[in-house]
């Protein structure tokens, strides 16, 4: 896989959940006696997808069949160029539940965690940042959001600073924080950029804030101090889609240009995706 970073995979996010994948695979392999991982047929690809697919949910199967895919194209050759392995239909029903937090109890959680890792909860609240993009953050200024659709309502009825962030497949995109929260966060400017490594990438962190793996434990850990649970850090991105949504519904936005206007700040582009952390 990493042979194929920077070529047919651009995504280093990508190559680390394929790497992920295939270990899975290679695993099954090795259990069934089938031989080695670079042996796997795209007959045999569909006997794991099938057999997996009764124990795994959708977005777990797909990304196996992708990583398998890939695999079979460029590294093994046995899939034929342009051919696509079938799509598979898992039988493992998503139990689907609400993620998001509360205003309330979003603030709980910071009031319990130390400096650094509280003003990036709040951020991340405000913002609906993914944990790694709080290391990313920088003054749109400095660095310009790539060129990208953004509909007039991106926004409305908000006001702050802007600053970019680069997310998955390395967008760099335009984030919009509330003025006190930005006030707190050039307060932290660091004198010099820092090198940081979370989840083996590396990151140009400009500002003395937590993100990544280790503010995603800190939050988790504060949230069952707080609150005796928790959905994971990510869960204030889905209290970011909701709050946001209801504010520019409340605006006079029909829901369809409300959720294309949410999907833009969240960074999708695609109002499906966003649909998702309406539950």
């Amino acid at each position: 896989m990493k042979q194929l970073q920077g070529g047919i995979i651009k995504s280093v996010g990508t190559v680390r959940n394929y790497e992920q994948a295939l270990t899975r695979v290679a695993e099954w392999m090795q259990s069934e006696r089938i031989g080695e991982l670079r042996d796997m047929t795209p007959h045999q690809t569909v006997s794991y997808l099938e057999a997996r697919g009764r124990v795994v949910g959708q977005k777990t199967l797909d990304m196996e069949r992708q990583a398998i895919q890939i695999m079979l194209l460029h590294v093994t050759q046995k899939l034929d160029p342009g051919a696509h392995l079938p799509y598979i239909k898992s039988d493992h029903t998503q139990i689907l539940r609400p993620r998001a937090y509360t205003p309330e109890q979003a603030q709980r959680i910071a009031h319990a965690q130390t400096l650094r890792n509280a003003l990036a909860t709040e951020i991340a609240y405000a913002t609906g940042l993914r944990a790694h993009e709080l290391l990313t953050l920088l003054p749109a200024a400095e660095r310009p959001a790539d060129i990208r659709p953004a509909l007039e309502t991106k926004w409305q009825g908000r006001e702050g600073e802007i600053y970019t962030v680069q997310g998955k497949g390395g967008l760099v995109r335009e984030v919009l924080i509330p003025g006190h929260l930005a006030e707190r966060l050039e307060s932290l400017r660091l004198a010099q950029p820092q090198r940081v490594r979370d989840r083996v990438i590396f990151y140009t962190k400009h500002y003395n804030i937590a993100g990544g793996k280790n503010w995603s434990s800190s939050f988790s850990s504060a949230a069952h101090r707080t609150l005796g649970w928790s959905e994971g850090a990510h869960g204030l991105r889905h209290g970011y889609a909701q709050k946001r949504m209801n504010e520019l519904q409340t605006q006079g936005l029909i829901r369809k240009l409300a959720l294309e206007t949410v999907s833009q700040e969240m960074g999708h582009f695609r109002a499906e995706i966003t649909e998702t952390y309406l539950r």
